[in-house]
């Protein structure tokens, strides 16, 4: 242990997945200031109750492909998720998280969040499939808090500035030719009022290689004339489709097109090719959705590797830890936008992040299908009207579950 650093700073160090941190310590370097920005709650959750909220259980409830994440206090009271990629990761979440979630106060969550990572090794799993687990044990954990305490959690969040989010529409995965991408989107806005829309350029991950042959100008071509013309604002994503030359050259044509922002030009651990774009650039690189290290978040800001960071509020951990990465964003004067996959029950991530974030960017991310049958399991649906979405009312994330669904729910037996 370093001298002159107590355990809860060590904690505190740990927990930015930070090897680089620590070795500024170890090299000299006065690290007082970053422990205790780091260590600075973003939220202050024993403000609104004096008495513990004790964790009794925590179950992962499967209906179909659907899964819930429920927890329950002592007290009875009960918060339920929508899970994504669980699946994957259920021994994690029975072995390493649940354990050090179960009987402890939901209102030192931040702390238990930071702990986590370094209990029993954990932060040798650190990434995707571990901060999956955190989060959805987390943002539950939120839920029961608002129905104990019969507040929105974004109250708990410090306060929703926002009732309505602007949405921008995305969800392509490059599998449809350019035109008939282009016309969903086309049919996209007109049912929703959608303001904004992000296409999928290159070919994911692909060495600067096009999903199809001529995709990516075709795509360019017609979202120009069939949308941007109209006054839709368009973004790009690459998901790291491109080395840094090949993407300053694309970059060039978007700005010239005045998308609002180019997302992963470079393979995300490419930090240095992507900082390469950004300086290339004057229009904005927006990144981060596959990092979870609370470090590497503050080298992309101190360095300018982007100008919009997008953390995915599940890759990463969770609201807690999303909420320190605006707050860096904040203070460098930058926009976040978390990266968002998820739609139906899932969708009260996303707006409720937005709703408390100052410094979010003006469109979040919304995966957009055709109009389908709306889901019966659970109220309310998530319209896009206008092209904004309202954030549900009552206490916890306003979510309301069908009863009869819920006893159909296996509960799945994690030993």
């Amino acid at each position: 242990m370093l001298e002159g650093m107590n355990r809860r700073s060590f904690l505190q160090t740990a927990a930015l997945g930070g090897a680089g941190l620590l070795a500024r310590a170890q090299s000299g370097h006065d690290m007082s200031a970053e422990i205790a920005e780091y260590g600075k709650p973003v939220f202050d959750l024993h403000k609104f109750s004096s008495t513990p909220i004790k964790i009794a259980s925590i179950e992962l409830l499967q209906a179909g492909k659907i899964y819930l994440l429920r927890t329950r206090s002592t007290d009875g009271a009960e918060g339920i998720i929508q899970c994504k990629d669980i699946a994957d990761y259920i021994p994690i979440l029975a072995h390493r998280v649940m354990p050090h979630f179960l009987n402890q106060d939901a209102r030192d969550l931040e702390h238990l969040v930071d702990e986590v990572y370094v209990t029993n090794s954990n932060y040798k799993l650190a990434g995707q499939e571990f901060w999956c687990p955190v989060a959805y044990v987390e943002q539950s954990l939120f839920d029961l808090m608002g129905k104990t305490l019969k507040k929105p959690a974004s109250e708990l969040m410090g306060g929703a500035i926002r009732k309505e989010i602007p949405v921008y529409l995305s969800g392509s995965a490059r599998e449809l030719p350019a035109d008939d991408e282009v016309g969903i989107y086309i049919r996209g806005v007109e049912y929703t009022g959608a303001k904004a829309v992000k296409f999928k350029i290159g070919g994911r991950m692909s060495d600067n290689h096009d999903a199809t042959p001529g995709r990516t100008d075709r795509i360019l071509e017609l979202a120009h004339e069939k949308l941007a013309s109209k006054g839709i604002t368009l973004m790009a994503d690459a998901n790291g489709s491109y080395d840094a030359k090949n993407a300053i050259a694309m970059g060039k044509r978007l700005q010239e097109m005045k998308y609002l922002w180019f997302e992963e030009p470079c393979p995300w651990e490419e930090l240095s090719e992507t900082k390469k774009v950004a300086d290339a650039l004057d229009m904005k690189i927006a990144f981060g959705e596959q990092n979870s290290s609370l470090w590497q978040f503050q080298w992309i800001v101190d360095n300018k590797v982007a100008d919009v960071v997008q953390p995915d509020l599940n890759y990463g951990g969770g609201f807690i830890r999303a909420a320190r990465v605006a707050r860096m964003a904040r203070k460098a004067g930058m926009w976040i936008a978390p990266h968002d996959t998820q739609t139906g029950a899932a969708s009260v991530n996303i707006l409720n992040f937005a709703a408390t974030t100052p410094n979010i960017a003006p469109f979040m991310e919304y995966v957009w299908r055709a109009p389908a049958k709306k889901d019966s399991w659970y109220t309310p649906n998530f319209e896009i009207k206008n092209g904004v979405i309202a954030l549900p009312p009552g206490p916890g994330f306003g979510l309301q579950f069908d009863a009869d669904y819920l006893k159909k729910a296996v509960n799945i037996p994690l030993k």
